[in-house]
Order: structure tokens, then C-alpha cells, then sequence
């Protein structure tokens, strides 16, 4: 996997953050608006929050492969991958992971036509960090259930 295009929050080029929250609690943030990535990744990393960021859908499909994440915030509109894009791939990979949508406009009608994306949560841009921090938190707040045939977890 090709690290250039996925970060930890809080870190620079090279330069690996430490971090003192649960491994239970990392998140994954895609989102092509630099300024919109790293505000919320950095929201989330002083909260406590295990924090990586991917610039676009295909970098965040990147990370998915390379790590383990117990939740993704994707934004919609992104070059190359969009955020419904990447959750049909991680749906389609079987991957059971809770998402939330993150978009200046949710795309209703897509949303309506592929209930088997099964989103968290959505938030309409522009939010505030406690409106981030609440979603999180009720997202992250849901039992986890073991699926039999991939033995991965997922939050209901």
C-alpha cells in the first residue's frame, strides 16, 4: 500500500503521532477539502480518537485494505472515488464497518435507491465539531456484532 496519500492526524510527512486512545476508537476520515480532512481529523484526535486521513475515495480505499477502522467519515463529492462509491465497495467487500456520510448535499435519491449501504449516521455540511463529536460518539456508541462469515464486527 502506498502511504503518500494516507495520514495520521496530527503528523506530518515522515513523522509518526503518538497516541494514547483505545485502538477500539480509530477512525478514518476521507475527504478531498484539505481544510475540511484535517480540521476534523484533528477534532477528533484531541478528543481521544485514533485519527488517519485519505485526500479522495481512492486513497481511502487504500487505507481500508492496509488498516483496521472502526469507523469511516467520507465525505460525497470527491475526484476519482466518490463516498457512495466507497461505501458500495466496502459493502461489497463485506467489509462491517459503520459509515457517515459527510456532504454539503446528501444525495437523497442514491441513498433511497441502495438502502443496503446501511449508513450510521449523515451530516450535512457545514457542521460544527460538536455536532462531529456527538455523530461519533452515538456511531461508536452502538453494540458491536460479530458477523460469522467474515469474522469482522460491526456496530448496530
Amino acid at each position: 500500500m502506498k502511504n503518500h496519500n494516507v495520514r495520521r492526524a496530527g503528523e506530518s510527512a515522515g513523522v509518526q503521532a503518538r497516541y494514547q486512545a483505545d485502538p477500539s476508537n480509530r477512525i478514518l476520515v476521507v475527504d478531498d477539502d484539505t481544510d475540511l480532512r484535517l480540521l476534523s481529523a484533528e477534532v477528533l484526535s484531541r478528543s481521544g480518537y485514533r485519527v488517519d486521513t485519505a485526500e479522495d475515495g481512492a486513497a481511502g480505499w487504500e487505507a481500508l485494505h492496509g488498516n483496521n477502522y472502526d469507523l469511516l467519515i467520507t465525505d460525497h463529492n470527491m475526484p476519482k472515488v466518490s463516498g457512495i462509491e466507497l461505501v458500495k465497495k466496502v459493502r461489497s467487500a463485506r467489509m462491517a464497518l459503520p459509515v457517515i456520510l459527510a456532504s454539503g448535499a446528501l444525495p437523497t435519491e442514491e441513498l433511497n435507491r441502495h438502502p443496503w449501504l446501511q449508513l450510521a449516521a449523515t451530516l450535512v455540511k457545514p457542521f460544527s465539531s460538536g455536532q462531529l463529536l456527538e455523530t461519533v460518539k452515538e456511531v461508536l456508541a452502538q453494540p458491536t456484532v460479530r458477523t460469522a462469515a467474515s469474522g469482522s464486527t460491526s456496530r448496530r
